[in-house]
């Protein structure tokens, strides 16, 4: 079934039973990579919220969560390129190994902002775990980036914590847009 946010409409594309699945894949893998440490996820905020969630209830080792606030789309339907930092890591990484956790990737560019950000704070290490992955739209080579939940086209998508105008982050379900 499709839905409307705004003047847009938006079809179906991965069901929130197969996000499941795929988290808790990733989940056992990351839990067996860090078995015997403690390590930090990093989830950037906002879009990421539904995913860390469901992502770290998922690795059941002691870990703990922090949150950073970044944006780089304000609102619209394409990246501007500025990238605005709201709320900064409160959690001291020097020496951790830091899982950040991310809703997609696209053209990467705040992703390497952040990454260089975050190295410069001495962690141990540092992986990156997007949901979503836009290949085509990559513009950076970021070998930090070594989980992925699905990669998609470069299209638009809303739900599952990822929104439009900051509305259809509730839906469980992820859609695209219809063009």
């Amino acid at each position: 079934m499709n839905i409307r946010i705004e003047e847009l409409t938006f079809e179906p594309m991965i069901s929130y039973e197969t996000i499941a699945q795929r988290t808790i894949e990733i989940g056992n893998t990351l839990a067996e990579k860090y078995k015997g440490n403690t390590p930090v996820f990093v989830g950037v905020l906002n879009g990421s919220f539904m995913f860390m969630a469901d992502l770290v209830k998922q690795v059941p080792i002691p870990l703990h969560v922090a949150f950073m606030k970044l944006s780089s789309y304000h609102g619209g339907l394409a990246t501007t390129r500025t990238i605005t930092e709201d709320f900064n890591l409160k959690v001291d990484i020097q020496g951790r190994d830091v899982i950040l956790v991310e809703d997609i990737v696209d053209t990467g560019n705040t992703l390497r902002y952040l990454v260089d950000k975050l190295k410069s704070l001495n962690p141990a290490s540092i992986t990156v775990c997007a949901l979503l992955y836009k290949p085509d739209a990559m513009e950076h080579n970021i070998p930090e980036l070594e989980y992925v939940g699905f990669e998609i086209e470069n299209k638009f998508v809303v739900g599952y914590g990822l929104d439009y105008k900051e509305l259809g982050r509730n839906y469980k379900d992820i859609y695209q847009l219809v063009k």
